[in-house]
C-alpha cells in the first residue's frame, strides 16, 4: 500500500531573471532543464509572465521540442495565453493569477471570482490536451469551484505556510492538510508549491497524498553554491525523506486507531 512516489517539478524561471538582466543569450533555461531532468526533477516548470520578465516565448517553445520529462506552463487566465497554449500543446497548464508589480505569484487564483473565464480557459486546454492545474489557496471554496470549473488537478499555495514559523506555521500546515484531505476526497489531484525551500519542504511533503512538489527560487539559489544538479538531486532527496517520514507517520496512526477499536 505504499503511494506513489512524490514528483518533483523544477521551476527555471530565475535563471532566465538572470539572463534578462543583462539581455546576453546566457544563462540558457533550457539548458538549465536538462541539467534538471537529468539530476532527477521530474517535470520542467516556466511562469511565462504578461510582462515577459523572464520567461520568454522563446524558451517555451524551445522547452517544448527538447524535454524528455514534462512541461508545466504557468500562465495567467487571458486569451493571449490560451491561444499560445493551444499552440505549443504543454503536458501541463498550471492557471495563476498575475499582477504586474508583483514580484511573484501572491496568493492563489480566485476561482469562485472568477468562474466563468477559468471554466472556459479549462475546457478549451483539455480540448488539446493539456492536464489544467488551477493554483488556489488551501480554502474548501475554491477548491469546490476548482473542480466545478473542471480542472482536475489543483496546486495548493504553500505561500502562507513558507512566510511563517512556529504555532502559525502550524497552523498553515493543518490547513494545507485539511485541503489536500478535501480535494483528494473530490477526485483531484493535488500539488503544492510556493516559498517551498530546504528548511521547510519535509513537512509539506509529508501531507499524505500530496502528488507533486513545484520548487524553483530555492533550487536556483542553492545552485550558485552547489552546482543545479545538486541543488535539484538535494531537494529531491528532502522530498523523498519528508513522504517516506508522512508515510510512517500515517501507518503508526492507523495502527493506533486500530487498537483503539
Amino acid at each position: 500500500m505504499h503511494p506513489p512516489r512524490l514528483l518533483l517539478g523544477v521551476n527555471i524561471d530565475h535563471i532566465a531573471t538572470l539572463r534578462q538582466a543583462r539581455g546576453t543569450r546566457y544563462p540558457d533555461p533550457v539548458q538549465a532543464a536538462l541539467l534538471a531532468e537529468e539530476a532527477g526533477a521530474d517535470g520542467i516548470t516556466v511562469h511565462l509572465r504578461e510582462d515577459r520578465r523572464h520567461i520568454q516565448e522563446r524558451d517555451v517553445r524551445l522547452l517544448a521540442e527538447v524535454l524528455n520529462t514534462r512541461m508545466n506552463l504557468e500562465m495567467a487566465v487571458t486569451e493571449e495565453m490560451i491561444r499560445l497554449a493551444e499552440e505549443v500543446r504543454p503536458a501541463h497548464v498550471c492557471l495563476v493569477p498575475e499582477k504586474r508589480e508583483e514580484l511573484t505569484t501572491e496568493g492563489g487564483l480566485d476561482v469562485v471570482g472568477g468562474f466563468e473565464a477559468i471554466a472556459a480557459a479549462c475546457a478549451r486546454l483539455a480540448a488539446v490536451g493539456c492536464e489544467v492545474s488551477l493554483f488556489v489557496d488551501p480554502d474548501p471554496a475554491q477548491i469546490e469551484a476548482a473542480l466545478r470549473a473542471g480542472a482536475p488537478v489543483i496546486e495548493l499555495h504553500t505561500g502562507a505556510y513558507a512566510e511563517v514559523t512556529g504555532e502559525a506555521a502550524a497552523r498553515e500546515h493543518a490547513r494545507l492538510a485539511a485541503a489536500t484531505e478535501m480535494a483528494l476526497e473530490l477526485g483531484l489531484t493535488v500539488n503544492a508549491g510556493h516559498g517551498l525551500n530546504y528548511h521547510n519542504v519535509e513537512a509539506i511533503a509529508a501531507i499524505p497524498g500530496i502528488h507533486e512538489l513545484n520548487i524553483g527560487h530555492a533550487i536556483i539559489a542553492r545552485s550558485l553554491f552547489v552546482g543545479l544538479k545538486e541543488a535539484v538531486a538535494e531537494m529531491k532527496r528532502l522530498a523523498i525523506a519528508g513522504q517516506e517520514a508522512g508515510f510512517l507517520a500515517s501507518l503508526e496512526e492507523h495502527d493506533h486507531d486500530d487498537h483503539h477499536h
